[in-house]
């Protein structure tokens, strides 16, 4: 089946077609009909499957065919600014044809220029939920009009302690009206919620046997916690032109990582809930238009963060939570690229590999690295602070001139 077999609006098959789109996702192919329908759907989908446009597709259809309704028509709450701000462009993409006008409303920022769009109307809402309850409360905000209701990454919304806002937003909403409940992973917890805000729902599971993506290839480098830095500086000189996402595991070591690599000329971005929103904005957009081919992030990016062509993901701490990795690793090899996972595990991770190895129930390639190369990588690694081989040698240089 091809986009252009849905029954919905010219103008939107047309951005469609100029986003390269022809066949949906089997993600799209299960949903799209269904909201169309007007059917409540509860979606369990990994990340990458291109659940977005899912609902961002008939969505746009419904209100286009319905622009004669006022206010806030569809209203999508999301766990994360950088998330929000990524539907907001998937929606505007896709509604580049339409009379539509669509919102991210998110907190870190001011928000005179928010409440200024909302006060001209507002089609598509996209909130985290603060800011929008922030709004609610002071009067800027109504969402007693809203027809469809969406929850994504609906299991890191329960992570993150957004349970009760969830329930308090469904208060505050029509008792008619459709709800799609998006959610990467199920357990218990994740049920619970979903019965809670969806009644006889569709229910669509995409499930891969393996949940890490096939088009990543991974591979583990032994590597003790305070060499990693050097082995960091190995790969990104090696491969200058790549482009590199680098997990770890806080902020405090993602400025460490950071100063480490920009003492030897290694320019990189950095990412992580400490910096202020609009910096945050800044290093996203300066990677992902290339100005900058490194970024050194906590799990803040593992979830949702749409950056084409990254080349690499460094898990230069092994995350504790398993399902992170799949994350993680599912910021390349997107689309038809293939991409690259490589994983630094000290001694004391090896509990982590094994959860992770358990989780996706695949044995992660082990790369084979000699003890002289081992040895190698430390001995010519740049770092004035840290090369004191190359600051003896220099020393002696200098005494014998």
């Amino acid at each position: 089946m091809k986009f252009k077999d849905y029954p919905i609006h010219v103008s939107l098959l047309k951005a469609i077609d100029e986003l390269g789109y022809t066949r949906p996702t089997d993600i799209q192919f299960k949903v799209i009909s269904h909201i169309l329908n007007g059917e409540d759907v509860m979606a369990v989908a990994p990340t990458g499957t291109g659940k977005t446009a899912a609902f961002a597709i008939p969505i746009l259809h419904k209100i286009t065919v319905n622009t004669h309704k006022k206010g806030v028509q569809a209203l999508v709450m999301v766990p994360t600014r950088e998330l929000a701000r990524q539907i907001e462009q998937v929606f505007m993409g896709l509604a580049k044809h339409l009379p539509i006008r669509i919102l991210s409303l998110i907190g870190g920022v001011e928000q005179d220029h928010q409440i200024k769009k909302l006060q001209e109307r507002t089609h598509v809402l996209i909130t985290t939920p603060g800011r929008m309850f922030d709004l609610i409360a002071q009067g800027f905000l109504d969402i007693s009009t809203v027809q469809t209701w969406v929850l994504d990454e609906a299991d890191l919304m329960l992570d993150l302690g957004f349970a009760r806002d969830i329930v308090d937003a469904k208060r505050k909403l029509p008792k008619r009206l459709q709800t799609l409940f998006f959610t990467a992973t199920i357990n218990k917890k994740i049920k619970s919620l979903a019965y809670d805000v969806v009644k006889d729902a569709i229910r669509i599971q995409i499930t891969k046997g393996n949940p890490v993506s096939k088009n990543v290839d991974h591979q583990v480098l032994m590597v003790e916690m305070d060499d990693k830095r050097f082995f960091l500086e190995n790969i990104l000189l090696e491969y200058p032109e790549e482009r590199f996402m680098v997990f770890v595991r806080t902020k405090v070591r993602a400025e460490r990582v950071q100063k480490a690599m920009e003492r030897i000329g290694i320019p990189v971005e950095i990412l992580h809930g400490g910096k202020e929103q609009a910096e945050r904005f800044k290093s996203l957009e300066r990677f992902r238009s290339g100005e900058n081919k490194v970024l050194i992030t906590t799990d803040l990016s593992c979830r949702g963060i749409d950056i084409p062509e990254v080349d690499y993901v460094i898990n230069y701490d092994l995350p504790e939570n398993p399902e992170n990795y799949v994350h993680r690793c599912g910021r390349t090899g997107r689309g038809n690229r293939r991409g690259q996972a490589l994983g630094f595990c000290s001694t004391s991770e090896l509990p982590l590999l094994d959860a992770i190895e358990r989780y996706t129930g695949t044995e992660v390639e082990r790369y084979a690295l000699e003890a002289h190369e081992y040895s190698e990588i430390l001995r010519n690694q740049l770092d004035p602070d840290e090369n004191w081989l190359k600051l003896l040698k220099d020393n002696d240089a200098e005494n014998w001139e």
